[in-house]
């Protein structure tokens, strides 16, 4: 039997409000790298292991993930991608659908309201309560209940996890 196709939906980190080059150059804050550092621990104890990381250009984006890339496979493909910088989800909709079916699990990283939009789109119609808000550094992993990516769509996803770094605080308080 196959594995299950899975994708991880990771917004990007808390920013600095501003920055010299504008949006697209925002870096990082000090919480922003700190929510990183706890969801790339989430994804080592999770032992969560995409096949490709497709990731938006903009700087806070790639920054979120070098901050979780000690926590991946060190051999995983990391696509940046101009047109994933604040996409609408039918944009990265479209993006996921052209990824080839012998990759079973991307982590895409990106901006709101694009990426939760994608996430709460995707998801079975009983499971979109489970997101009522996408905060910087969330992640959401939805398994694929349809074989191929180019199938991907509305009601296409279940959801397995849904983690915050409030979330994740929390709970080792």
């Amino acid at each position: 039997m196959t594995e299950p196709r899975r994708l991880h939906l990771l917004r990007h980190a808390k920013a600095q409000p501003c920055a010299p080059g504008g949006d697209a150059e925002r870096a990082l804050s000090e919480n922003g790298l700190a929510g990183a550092a706890l969801i790339g621990e989430f994804i080592r104890g999770q032992a969560i292991a995409p096949d490709l990381v497709l990731c938006s250009s903009a700087r806070r984006a790639r920054q979120t993930v070098e901050a979780i890339a000690p926590a991946l496979p060190a051999t995983v493909p990391v696509v940046t991608e101009d047109r994933l910088y604040l996409a609408s989800a039918n944009a990265l909709l479209e993006r996921l659908r052209e990824v080839d079916d012998g990759v079973p699990s991307i982590l895409l990283v990106g901006h709101n309201p694009g990426l939760h939009e994608l996430a709460a789109g995707l998801l079975h119609n009983g499971e979109r309560a489970a997101l009522p808000s996408f905060p910087t550094a969330a992640l959401a992993v939805e398994e694929l209940t349809v074989g191929r990516w180019v199938e991907l769509g509305a009601h296409t996803t279940t959801l397995v996890t849904f983690v915050t770094p409030g979330l994740l605080s929390d709970s080792r308080a």
